[in-house]
């Protein structure tokens, strides 16, 4: 008895080192969450940095996704296992709030799990684990917070090098030197030197298929997805345009019941046609006294927005149609021009309109694109339209309200073009990264090993079970650096041997370069990083194998 009492006392001992022998059940729950959540991360780990791989993705409908965004490949993956899903939000959660660093967080994940498993077979009580690795997280927060540098919004080197260094990653990385300028002058034309945040979807990036990345630009105003409607000779070009936007259908009233009309009778019939014309007539001549000269349509679902007979009115008051705008366009397009939805005739005034310098149909590498540039609503600060006097020479950033901006990104083929958007948006999210906590960090491997190398040094100080964790901590933490160097071709063990060295006789800005195959000062390389990136996946990782170390039972529910 002496025997069976001994164990029972150590373990509600407070500082108890006696092995934690769990029941069989949950020590198999989580082993099964740890495999799962592991073979999620395996399957994006060779993804990971500038020589990472691509995945070719097939969905149900046939269509073909070639990335290497860890957040597009997961949110494709079908997981099943309830602790993969996890790994899948995990990135998505990334993506949400930093918006790069999605492959990094799930390999990072995945570590930490192998090391918290390493350790609940050694007898760790997993809450124990769990508390030891948030506060590793902490304390590695405050290490990579040590060693950013600063930086102004001002300083538009910076945030280039930043975008440039996300986008080295991506397929598109030849064309790093295109697309890293336009993402940066994109966030500083709508962010001011007081933000804390850029709100993206005030970044709109229109798709059109022809000519090359190299043709991709921003258009300080608006660019459509529609074109506009010449079938009855309607002008392309507007200067000094009046813009407005209708809800409702330039077409003869329909009841909302099925009908027939039977007409025996020809005048009948030109009656009927005459009614039509004067209906459709007199909607338009509203529209024209208005002033309004562009007119843009919202799709209906209804019947036709539009009829040949109202199409050829317009023309002959010289108003530019635009129609099908869809539903969700309306708010961007509303903030962007200045003009107010109208969904009657009757209400359609000049107040409700925008103004702009040009709406024209250009054509751009044998496509067609409609530009509004000069959108005088986007110079000022108010949603009524009308700049403030001297706002446009006043030299202030513009974007406190109403500010927007287009890229147009042009590419030969869908595939190029969607994944063309998917690194501008990865650049964009940068660049707000570096807009909500202005402070960089060097890239290569070189922020984890630091952390590595001092949270070892820290580990030392403690006592008992959580030294242990902590060392485990800051052994997973190495995984990048050996990731990276695996997915260059490099020799992984070598490298981060000597990774470690480096940083072990003060250089701290010593990483992996990927082009060379050696250790270097990644920072005279350029490559950088915000610091909320390396936190933000720190943080999520450590949180969501926290979380999974406490789930000690599985149950199904109808």
């Amino acid at each position: 008895m002496a025997s069976l009492a001994a164990p029972s006392k150590s373990k509600t001992g407070s500082g108890a080192n006696a092995a934690f022998n769990d029941k069989s059940k949950p020590m198999e729950v989580r082993l099964s969450n740890m495999t799962a959540a592991k073979a999620i991360s395996d399957a994006v780990r060779t993804s990971l940095g500038p020589k990472g791989m691509d995945k070719m993705i097939s969905n149900s409908k046939g269509e073909v996704i070639v990335t290497n965004d860890g957040a597009t490949i997961l949110k494709s993956i079908q997981a099943l296992h309830p602790a993969a899903k996890m790994l899948v939000d995990l990135s998505a959660a990334q993506d949400i709030e930093a918006g790069d660093g999605t492959t990094s967080v799930v390999v990072l994940a995945g570590s930490l799990l192998g090391a918290a498993e390493k350790m609940l077979g050694k007898g760790i009580h997993p809450s124990l684990i769990a508390t030891s690795f948030l506060n590793a997280a902490q304390k590695s927060v405050e290490y990579l917070t040590e060693m950013s540098t600063p930086v102004d919004l001002s300083d538009s080197s910076s945030l280039l090098r930043a975008a440039t260094t996300s986008l080295n990653s991506k397929i598109v990385s030849q064309y790093s030197s295109t697309l890293a300028p336009i993402a940066v002058k994109a966030v500083t034309r709508i962010a001011t030197s007081q933000s804390s945040n850029v709100d993206l979807r005030d970044i709109r990036i229109v798709k059109k298929i022809g000519g090359t990345i190299e043709d991709t630009t921003l258009v300080e105003g608006v660019v459509l997805n529609q074109n506009m409607i010449t079938s009855h000779g309607s002008p392309t070009r507007i200067e000094r345009a009046k813009i407005g936007l209708i809800q409702f259908q330039l077409s003869p009233p329909k009841p909302d019941m099925d009908h027939t009309i039977i007409v025996n009778d020809y005048r009948l019939m030109d009656k009927l046609i005459k009614e039509e014309r004067a209906y459709l007539i007199n909607m338009l001549k509203k529209i024209k006294k208005s002033g309004c000269n562009v007119l843009l349509i919202q799709k209906s679902i209804l019947r036709d927005a539009v009829t040949t007979e109202s199409l050829a009115i317009l023309a002959k008051l010289k108003i530019a149609v635009i129609k099908d705008i869809e539903r969700d366009e309306i708010d961007f397009l509303c903030r962007s021009l200045g003009c107010k939805p109208v969904s009657d005739v009757d209400a359609f005034t000049e107040d409700k309109l925008g103004y702009a310098e040009l709406c024209e149909e250009s054509l751009i590498q044998e496509c067609k694109v409609v530009q509004i540039t000069g959108v005088r609503h986007a110079v000022g600060t108010g949603a009524a339209g009308n700049a403030p006097s001297g706002a446009a020479n006043s030299g202030t950033p513009v974007g406190a309200r109403g500010g927007t901006v287009s890229i147009l990104a042009m590419g030969s083929n869908q595939l190029v073009l969607d994944e063309t958007e998917r690194s501008l948006h990865d650049a964009l999210c940068v660049v707000r990264c570096l807009v909500k906590k202005r402070a960089l960090i060097v890239g290569g491997g070189a922020p984890e090993i630091h952390v590595s190398r001092l949270l070892s040094q820290y580990a030392q100080t403690l006592k008992g079970m959580e030294a242990y964790c902590f060392q485990a901590y800051a052994d997973a933490l190495e995984v990048i650096p050996t990731t990276l160097a695996e997915n260059a071709g490099l020799n992984p063990i070598a490298i981060v041997t000597e990774l470690r060295n480096r940083h072990a006789k003060g250089e701290i800005n010593a990483g992996i370069n990927v082009r060379k195959g050696l250790i270097s000062n990644i920072l005279e390389e350029d490559v950088v990083q915000p610091l909320l990136v390396s936190t933000s996946a720190i943080e999520l990782a450590t949180e969501t194998v926290a979380l999974l170390l406490k789930v000690d039972d599985y149950h199904m529910t109808r």
